[in-house]
């Protein structure tokens, strides 16, 4: 069998491929939009040049080419089959014999090789993008710091100071309730410095901070070794109105280390996460390993004991019960409260010893979990394109709507809920909350099984957004009439049978009139009959049926004054009124649940009255319908 290449296949990837390019430069843009305000603050104000900032978009770029394609496949795909279905193009191709899937079967292909060079990217180009990116972030947030100050926490981002800002203003770059810790020499050498305000600025050769403070305190160490032996006071204080600090700082900018970047699983490849994965592993467990053997030496080491006492130390364990309460109520209050000391003393030594040690080791495992959760985004950012292609498409032959309204509208809600769903996933799988494998697969396996419904109903023609069938359905299921449309026929081939239709309306009246005063439709159902020991009626639905046919017969006519009484017909819910379901084990368990069966009692109960109205409608439209055909009959005599 010989694979050709057909002019549909080329038709539908031309109309495909410009369309893609558009669409993805169109997410790239807003990608790098969206990063670009996240990362705002690190940017403004800097006196960055064009050279680092033209590297940034550069790097910013290629790291979110993975993340564009996907998109561009959704979209495009909804505008080029939404394009073939709007224009009838589509109606064209399957009324030649082509199926729907005969006519992907070019655009599969595409989409497979956009998902291997998504996967070639993410291995080779991003990580290398990702880690310079990361490096020129890091970067910026050292040059300039007088921008980066927070309010209300320490910041040592200053050369040998540490920094508390109780206020800043961001308008005049003023700053209150300064308390900076300086270091001047040795650690005794230590200055701390109180100022009501202050301000940081750059000097103009970007070599120093001069910091200038107001209404502040001095107080300094001076326990130095020069003045050590001779100073009659151990420190100094010194109280100012206005003073000036000049600062050693390099605001030029300066490409910092990425040695500190060797832990971040963005910047490495597949086969270098495999690697680290393994070290990391071995590293931890060794770590592990030891502190393990340390809690044995230290937390359940067993003293050396003479024979007798070990003996007694049997011989105490293997009774039934130690009496740790009498002995210890033998104890004279010293020896108690020493006993009590030492045991809470030795608790809080040993939980405050785990808790440190914990703590390293959740940095490993959540490390670990990093690199793994990186090893298979791979792989899913990769995949997502081809199922974005399998919603974008059917969806878009589906809808059958062009341009940029409906399928941006769709883009839209399908990354919310995919970016929703991966992203609530990473995250309780990089917490350790969820596992790695259920984190990750959150998102493509709730959006396969709608690609797999989607492109069964577009390849059956299935009619899946027919609003009038929600509609309608929603309308029966809340209860709101629905209305009877009968219009006048330009064309009418068969006249109505008036004789036989007066005659078959006279019937409906009859069998109107029993059925109202057999079932007593005012009075409230039985909730036995009807949850428990349900009879069929199917009185009502030949009625219905009837009456249907007479309608339908009488549409024929010519006469206006018929036509409006046809339309005055209500359109019956034949069993609404009788049960809440089909099935009778359905209705038992509704009847034993109390909320659920009570709404449905009341609705059904509701039927039951707006039936009876209907009843009564249906009898005075049939007798004005009746008087009708006698008054054209007498006209025609």
């Amino acid at each position: 069998m010989t694979f050709r290449i057909k002019k549909l296949d080329i038709f539908i990837a031309k109309q495909f491929g410009l369309l893609f390019v558009g669409t993805f430069f169109i997410c790239q843009f807003v990608l790098m939009m969206q990063f670009l305000w996240r990362n705002i603050d690190d940017l403004i104000g800097k006196g960055l040049s064009m050279e680092v900032m033209a590297q940034f978009f550069w790097y910013m770029a290629l790291m979110l080419v993975p993340q564009a394609l996907p998109l561009a496949i959704l979209l495009s795909t909804l505008i080029a089959f939404g394009n073939l279905g709007e224009s009838s193009e589509l109606t064209a191709i399957k009324a030649a014999g082509v199926s729907l899937m005969q006519a992907f079967r070019s655009l599969i292909v595409i989409t497979v090789a956009v998902c291997l060079c998504s996967f070639y990217f993410q291995n080779h180009v991003a990580p290398q993008a990702n880690l310079k990116l990361a490096q020129l972030l890091i970067s910026m947030k050292q040059k300039s710091p007088e921008l980066m100050i927070p309010e209300g926490i320490f910041y040592d981002g200053l050369p040998n100071c540490n920094l508390y800002v109780q206020k800043k203003d961001v308008q005049t770059g003023k700053l209150y309730g300064m308390m900076i810790y300086r270091r001047t020499g040795s650690y005794e050498d230590q200055a701390i410095i109180l100022a009501d305000s202050g301000m940081l600025q750059s000097t103009a050769e970007k070599k120093h901070l001069l910091l200038t403070l107001w209404s502040g305190e001095w107080f300094e160490n001076m326990q130095s070794q020069e003045i050590a032996n001779s100073a009659s006071v151990p420190y100094r204080r010194e109280t100012f109105v206005t003073k000036q600090i000049v600062l050693d700082f390099d605001g030029e900018f300066n490409m910092s280390d990425a040695s500190s970047l060797t832990s971040n699983a963005k910047g490495k490849g597949l086969r270098q996460i495999t690697s680290d994965i393994d070290s990391l592993n071995h590293v931890y467990d060794s770590i592990g390993k030891a502190y393990y053997d340390d809690a044995k030496r230290v937390y359940y080491s067993l003293p050396s004991l003479a024979k007798t006492d070990s003996v007694k130390a049997v011989k105490a364990a293997m009774a039934e019960s130690m009496a740790f309460d009498s002995i210890y109520a033998r104890l004279s209050a010293d020896k108690k409260q020493n006993a009590v000391n030492d045991a809470l003393n030795k608790t809080q030594s040993r939980v405050s010893d785990l808790e440190f040690r914990s703590m390293i080791t959740s940095d490993g495992d959540k490390l670990i979990r990093q690199h793994k959760i990186e090893a298979i985004n791979k792989f899913t950012l990769a995949l997502q394109c081809l199922l974005f292609f399998f919603i974008g498409a059917p969806l878009g032959a589906i809808i059958r709507k062009g341009g940029l309204g409906y399928p941006i509208l769709i883009s839209v809600l399908v990354f919310i809920i995919y970016y929703i769903l991966d992203n609530s996933g990473y995250r309780m799988a990089r917490g350790g909350m969820w596992a790695i494998w259920f984190g990750k697969g959150l998102a493509p396996a709730v959006l396969t099984p709608i690609a797999v419904f989607v492109t069964y109903k577009a390849n059956n023609d299935s009619v899946v957004f027919n609003s009038d069938a929600y509609r309608d359905f929603f309308m029966k299921l809340l209860g709101l009439r629905l209305k009877r449309h009968v219009f006048s026929k330009e064309v009418v081939i068969n006249e109505p049978d008036y004789a036989s239709d007066a005659v078959r309306l006279r019937q409906i009246n009859r069998d109107v009139n029993v059925y109202s005063n057999d079932h007593k439709l005012v009075a409230a159902p039985n909730v036995i009959k009807v949850f428990f020991k349900y009879a069929p009626d199917h009185e009502i639905e030949r009625i219905n049926e009837e009456m249907e046919a007479v309608i339908e017969d009488l549409s024929n006519t010519r006469d206006k004054v018929v036509l409006h009484e046809l339309n005055q017909y209500p359109i019956l819910s034949a069993k609404a009124h009788t049960r809440p379901f089909e099935k009778r084990w359905l209705n038992m368990v509704v009847g034993i649940i109390f909320p659920i069966g009570a709404v449905l009692y009341v609705r059904m109960w509701m039927f039951r009255l707006r039936l009876l109205r209907d009843l009564r409608t249906i009898r005075q439209t049939n007798q004005n319908i009746i008087v009708r055909i006698r008054e054209m009959e007498l006209d025609k005599a």
